[in-house]
């Protein structure tokens, strides 16, 4: 089997954070602000938002998804799509910006598990179905990415989860997922964790999970997880975080081109200081798409959230690629010079010759703890990456899988404790 990856144009896109009211802005939806958010978003040159309904505004009984909710919706997404911006929808919110909001019919003395009731996985089918089908004709729709990093609510260390196994975790993706493609068959329906599935030891959702399921495996990237703060701002490791996540994520792939969308990444204050997140950006963006096989890059977030409200930490205040008066700061210029020097071509990275070998389960990966920041594997992955190697990464066992190999142009493999 030779290596055949398929020359592919980069898809820029930003996750869109509305500047009236944030996401509450579904409680008072004026069409003539989100034209006038998206047109400051198109004006950057990107061509792709991820948007978030609120689900207990969507479905704030498990029998009643509200009529109006949903054609709010379809005019943002055809309001999108005058402004040339195809659209993404992610549909259990779920959990943004340290905020959870699930309706009421799943908590307190409606308590029951997100993810295993037969009533509660009933009612999030039919809602992603009915989202999927309001939109299945918008030729600038997407498809669906099942929630916002859903799986915190299964695990530490949220504060009240809803624990659940691996093979529980899995029967819940496939039913969303299947769900989605009742409501618009063909599309391109995924589903997006936070890092605790590459990271965390013991997680219920699981990078194989991540790798199969799905028509592309969606990564998100933050460096305030511990990786800006052990190796620095202009660390390695932090500017090569995203392209880590990329890399480790085709390790479970069982195809060898199929695409990794970095579907959120941004650059945190402090972490990253206001006058370095230009830098950071560029840098981000240029190690990731030094991966092959990226479907895209979106970065979180469109605009800044409003100072006038409250209690968000204090870095959600600033990560916008515009203020929340729609201004462009350093960071969309950035990306609006990227996306101008993207125009038009089409790329197809070197392969990456070395692979890293991870020693692991791949069904439950239990010892993921050792990708994480500080963990052997994560910092032997930077180590490489600092002596100029670009590492893949392979488990342990394909790693004499020769077949495999030459399908992604790997010719050596290393060992963490090989590394220097």
């Amino acid at each position: 089997m030779s290596h055949t990856a398929t020359p592919r144009t980069p898809r820029f896109g930003a996750n869109y954070t509305p500047t009236q009211g944030w996401f509450h802005h579904w409680l008072d939806f004026d069409i003539d602000a989100v034209r006038a958010d998206l047109d400051s978003i198109a004006r950057l040159g990107l061509d792709h938002v991820r948007v978030f309904p609120l689900w207990p505004l969507f479905q704030p009984n498990r029998t009643l998804i509200r009529p109006r909710a949903v054609e709010q919706l379809v005019a943002l997404a055809n309001a999108a799509a005058e402004r040339g911006l195809d659209v993404n929808v992610d549909g259990l919110q779920g959990h943004l910006s340290s905020f959870d909001f699930l309706p009421a019919w799943t908590q307190t003395w409606h308590r029951r598990n997100l993810f295993t009731d037969p009533d509660v996985v009933a009612g999030q089918e039919e809602y992603l179905r009915t989202l999927a089908a309001a939109l299945a004709d918008r030729p600038n729709f997407l498809g669906m990415t099942i929630g916002n990093e859903i799986n915190q609510f299964s695990h530490d260390p949220h504060p009240d989860p809803d624990r659940i196994t691996h093979t529980q975790a899995e029967a819940w993706l496939e039913r969303m997922l299947a769900a989605c493609e009742a409501g618009a068959p063909g599309r391109f329906h995924l589903h997006a964790e936070y890092d605790a599935a590459w990271y965390q030891d013991g997680h219920p959702f699981t990078p194989g999970q991540a790798a199969r399921l799905g028509g592309a495996t969606a990564v998100h990237s933050w460096v305030f997880n511990g990786t800006a703060q052990r190796h620095g701002r202009t660390g390695t490791a932090t500017e090569h975080h995203a392209a880590y996540l990329i890399e480790l994520a085709k390790a479970w792939h069982t195809d060898p081109h199929r695409p990794v969308w970095l579907q959120e990444v941004g650059a945190p204050a402090p972490h990253i200081p206001a006058e370095h997140a230009a830098h950071f950006t560029a840098a981000t963006i240029a190690n990731a798409l030094d991966c092959e096989d990226v479907w895209g890059v979106t970065w979180w977030c469109s605009h800044d959230v409003s100072r006038e409200l409250a209690d968000f930490p204090e870095l959600e205040y600033s990560l916008g690629l515009l203020t929340n008066d729609r201004a462009v700061k350093p960071a969309g210029e950035t990306i609006a010079r990227v996306v101008e020097e993207w125009r038009g071509r089409t790329y197809r990275p070197a392969p990456r010759t070395t692979a890293l070998v991870l020693d692991t389960d791949p069904v439950t990966a239990p010892d993921r703890s050792v990708c994480a920041p500080g963990g052997a594997f994560f910092e032997a992955w930077a180590s490489l990456t600092a002596q100029g190697v670009r590492p893949a990464v392979v488990l342990a066992e394909h790693a004499h899988d020769t077949a495999r190999l030459a399908a992604r142009g790997i010719t050596a493999t290393v060992t963490p404790e090989e590394v220097d």
